[in-house]
């Protein structure tokens, strides 16, 4: 019965005489009135009863509600297992979790959600399940007080891999195979014309990749300082460095041009499992992708509990995330021979990428000062290594660290006869990009550093030819373009007719700042005999820093932290 038929069932009211007194009409009237009002109270009880579907009346207001087409939609109750996953594996894990939903319930007791690492490690709220894409975020993710711990086999493994639209990949690859040596050499030699990596503290594949650089630069030198300026070649010449590897994917499914790929996404790594996913949608631009063998790193995704977690759906989850599923959505279900070693610590996994990270791509004005004195010719222990062999080498590196942006000079600075000037221009300032003597910049740059040679019975002019090198950058400052001097000596200011106490020199210093076109000094102090305090003194006064190469042999180390700092001067 519903409740349009309670007036149909109304009695009609007995009306009686009209002509009867005021009084007894009235009686009647009411009589009639409470009559109807019980019956459409009743009616109104009968109706919830039979939309409940209960022989117990629902909660009422004070009023009969009026029954409504759309039905109420309860919320869902909170999840019993919250599951963080790497964006490429979330899916997969969100599939087996609505498999464990029993049939005809709405609500999931598992939310699962993806999100890159490092945006997990950064959260306050934690999940109860991480499946991370690198081990190597959960010791820090422990160092944040996050602590998982695995539970079972790794789930999954899949190769970093250099990815490229296939007109672009030959000029780094050959035969399916490549390294990250060979793309640093294709991107100095301007072969390659874009480059990008994602951000190394956010993503699996920013950090397996710093590592991965930082390991084939490591093959080629027996200096550690050396590798560090190799792998920090790569880092200046990105095109962008905090890339989100979804949004490059997403971006290369958009073209349709493969000539106009290669300028619009260059070359940029992703894990091996993204780029199977997306050779088999078919797009109308592909990807060719290899993996380094120089460096060679692999992603591999852990099933992780969070320490005091425990409910039945932890172990139902993993147990319904199967093998053959993660082979057919592109992982590798076991591990690659000959991969590179990854730190156990957090910290020495962190401390390069966060390096490179915090490496900052400024177009910076830069003169360098290299002392020339005789000193420099002294060696090194018993071997024939001498300061000036070690210095050839760092700075040939170096030289490729400078970015096409960069406007610089160089001078060597030393004096053995009493008119010798304080210094000499070896290549004269100027943008990077452009010829000096005939050549471009950078390397005539490399050739003067490959084929420096001190002079012997030189004195040291250092504090003046930083007082000369500091004001020419002051002439030279422009809004925008930070203006550093980088200063490398082995010794103190003195044997020249130049020479003058650090009083005089700091006084000097200090009378020609000018706030408006500020000059900072880098200083690298070589060797036991290097007068750092007179260095820490000058980088204080300019804002800039004075950096300790006690060892000799750690000159290509000082050198980096240097041009580091270079970077991060304003």
């Amino acid at each position: 019965m519903s409740d349009n038929e309670w007036p149909r069932q109304l009695p009609a009211p007995d009306h009686g005489d009209w002509n009867e007194a005021p009084q007894s009409r009235g009686r009647v009237l009411l009589a009639a009135v409470l009559v109807i009002t019980v019956l459409l109270v009743a009616g109104g009880v009968a109706w919830r009863l039979m939309s409940n579907g209960t022989s117990t009346p629902a909660a009422q207001t004070s009023a009969a509600p009026v029954p409504s087409s759309t039905p109420t939609v309860t919320p869902c109750p909170d999840p019993e297992l919250i599951v963080a996953a790497a964006p490429e594996i979330a899916p997969l894990i969100s599939e087996a979790a609505a498999g464990l939903k029993p049939a005809g319930q709405r609500c999931s007791s598992i939310v699962v959600r993806a999100e890159e690492p490092g945006v997990t490690v950064a959260a306050k709220d934690q999940p109860d399940v991480w499946v991370p894409s690198s081990s190597v975020w959960l010791p820090i993710a422990a160092d944040r007080k996050h602590v998982f711990q695995t539970s079972g086999a790794t789930l999954a493994w899949s190769p970093i891999v250099l990815a490229a639209p296939p007109a672009l990949a030959a000029q780094y690859a050959q035969d399916g195979k490549t390294a990250w040596t060979t793309l640093t050499k294709a991107v100095t030699e301007e072969r390659v014309p874009v480059v990008t990596m994602p951000d190394p503290l956010i993503t699996t594949t920013g950090l397996l990749s710093v590592h991965g650089v930082h390991a084939a630069a490591a093959l080629t030198t027996k200096d550690p300082g050396i590798a560090q300026l190799r792998a920090l070649t790569l880092r200046s010449r990105l095109t962008k460095a905090n890339a989100d590897p979804t949004s490059l994917i997403i971006q290369m499914a958009r073209l349709t041009d493969p000539g106009s790929a290669a300028f619009d996404v260059g070359v940029f790594p992703l894990v091996e499992q993204q780029v199977t996913a997306y050779q088999k949608a078919g797009h109308k631009v592909p990807l060719t992708a290899a993996v380094p063998v120089d460096g060679q790193v692999e992603a591999d995704y852990p099933y992780a509990v969070r320490k005091g977690v425990k409910t039945r759906l932890v172990e139902q989850l993993r147990a319904a995330i199967s093998k053959p599923d993660l082979a057919a959505a592109g992982f590798r279900t076991e591990p690659t021979a000959g991969g590179a070693r990854l730190p156990e610590s957090a910290k020495a996994m962190l401390t390069p990428a966060q390096q490179w990270a915090g490496f900052q791509t400024v177009a910076f004005q830069v003169l360098l000062l290299i002392d020339e004195s005789g000193s420099m010719n002294e060696k090194i222990g018993a071997g024939p290594e001498t300061k000036a062999s070690l210095l050839r080498e760092s700075g040939a590196s170096a030289s490729e660290l400078f970015n096409e942006e960069t406007t610089i000079g160089m001078w060597y600075f030393g004096a053995a006869a009493a008119t010798d000037p304080a210094h000499t221009e070896v290549v004269p300032f100027g943008p990077i990009t452009a010829a000096a003597g005939g050549k471009p910049r950078r390397q005539a740059l490399a050739e003067q550093i490959t084929t420096y040679r001190p002079r012997a019975n030189a004195g040291t002019p250092l504090y003046q030819s930083v007082l000369d090198g500091v004001d020419t950058m002051r002439e030279q400052a422009q809004a925008g373009r930070p203006s550093v001097v980088v200063v490398l000596t082995d010794g103190a200011d003195g044997g020249t007719r130049f020479a003058m106490n650090n009083q005089e020199f700091l006084k000097r210093l200090n009378d020609g700042r000018d706030p408006a076109r500020p000059v900072s000094v880098i200083a690298v102090g070589y060797g036991p005999d290097a007068n750092m305090k007179a260095l820490q003194d000058m980088a204080k006064a300019t804002g800039g820093q004075a950096i300790a190469a006690r060892n000799p042999a750690d000159l290509a180390s000082a050198m980096a932290k240097a041009f580091l700092a270079a970077r991060t001067t304003s």
